[in-house]
């Protein structure tokens, strides 16, 4: 995140969403606000916000943007199978 902005905000919001309903609390969120610690978005290779990095189970996946279509970030967190 970068700020408290609207994007950010609908991001984190999404991302509980779709944790919730389809990880059944086998999740951990860490937020970082890039406006308060940049120097956190070289570890991660942060180069749009708001951008999700899931770390475990490897290989590390990013998603970029508000989260809002489900299915994408479904697949793209491999926890559902592209069609």
């Amino acid at each position: 995140m970068a700020g408290q902005t609207p994007k950010s905000l609908t991001a984190f919001s999404n991302l509980k969403k779709i944790c919730e309903s389809h990880l059944d609390g086998r999740y951990s969120i860490e937020v970082i606000d890039l406006v308060k610690q940049p120097h956190l978005s070289k570890g991660d290779q942060i180069l749009a916000i708001p951008t999700l990095v899931r770390k475990l189970p490897q290989p590390v996946r990013k998603i970029i943007g508000d989260l809002s279509d489900t299915e994408r970030v479904l697949v793209g967190l491999d926890l559902r199978a592209a069609d």
